[in-house]
């Protein structure tokens, strides 16, 4: 049975000729064996531009509803995604080649990591690129460690939410994109660091377009006051999720899943309500990596670079 990579585009009076680079980059990828992907273009109003502009393909799902903002209508997309995997992709980016065979086969190979990210090019209106010049070694991304630098780094993380490639299950079960604004892609990959470890790609997994139409250059995105407020919600949310998804010493001698490789599941605490500071076991388990394992993985050598330094 053919697995799928759901890709989700939320499209608000796109740029045609963007929209089609987005295409002929999906197009361009060359998938592991078993493996194909689906395209879910939800259009942010009832247009039907998306519609007009895309060429016909099966693997390709365009809908289009009231005007919602982009993070609620990147959720609506998950009503027709049919992947176990789902990726992001803005109606104004393209993907490099090789990028999905890249996040299928990172989260095939790690089963306890629950999302990748990847290397972002910036692509200029001119057509050069602009890379970054801090990012992360190729490998394991600890749970909370993507919180602790967005704190440390004015709100910015080390890693693009716009390469975001997650588990489904993950997704939903975190309730998708925050409903706010904009940032809903943060919030969504700092919520997942917090109860998941994830895993940066080195290779070039994007092309971010800047440009003057998008989103991230409007005024209304970089108000002082707005910004402050979803600052402090996504935080919240991250520092929630990471105080109730506890996890066990498993490593300790007896224990049923010392030294285990495969994924379990833990119970966490919840304030009992007749007493003010005791918990109570809540009886609901929460997925966690066996530390000993996880530590083990850690010390594995990272994959090199292939491609070293800058790019331009």
């Amino acid at each position: 049975m053919t697995r799928v990579i759901s890709v989700v585009t939320p499209a608000y009076k796109p740029v045609p000729d963007h929209l089609r680079a987005a295409y002929e980059s999906l197009q361009n990828q060359t998938m592991p064996p078993g493996w194909t992907w689906q395209w879910v273009v939800q259009e942010d109003g009832e247009s039907r531009e998306v519609a007009r502009i895309l060429p016909e393909d099966a693997r390709v799902s365009v809908g289009s509803g009231r005007r919602a903002g982009e993070p609620t209508t990147r959720n609506l997309c998950l009503s027709r995604a049919t992947g176990e995997l789902i990726k992001v992709l803005d109606a104004d980016d393209q993907l490099r080649p090789g990028a999905l065979a890249r996040d299928v086969q990172v989260l095939c190979e790690h089963p306890d990591i629950g999302w990748t990210t990847a290397r972002v090019l910036d692509l200029l209106p001119d057509g050069s690129t602009v890379s970054f010049d801090k990012d992360p070694d190729e490998g394991y991304i600890r749970c909370g460690e993507v919180l602790r630098h967005w704190r440390q780094n004015n709100y910015r993380a080390q890693v693009h939410p716009a390469t975001l490639c997650i588990r489904r299950n993950l997704v939903l079960a975190l309730g998708g994109w925050m409903a706010l604004p904009a940032s809903g892609d943060t919030g969504l990959l700092l919520a997942a660091n917090s109860i998941s470890p994830g895993y940066f790609i080195a290779e070039t997994g994007l092309l971010y377009r800047k440009w003057p139409g998008q989103m991230t250059n409007q005024t209304a995105h970089t108000d002082e006051t707005e910004r402050a407020a979803r600052m402090a919600i996504i935080e919240a949310r991250a520092e929630a999720l990471s105080a109730l998804w506890k996890t066990v010493d498993t490593t300790a001698p007896g224990h049923a899943n010392a030294h285990s490789s495969v994924v379990h599941w833990n119970t966490y605490a919840v304030p009992d309500s007749g007493q003010r500071g005791s918990t109570a076991e809540s009886g609901r388990r929460c997925p966690s990596r066996a530390r000993g394992a996880r530590r083990a993985r850690m010390a594995r050598p990272s994959r090199a670079r292939a491609q070293p330094g800058k790019e331009s």
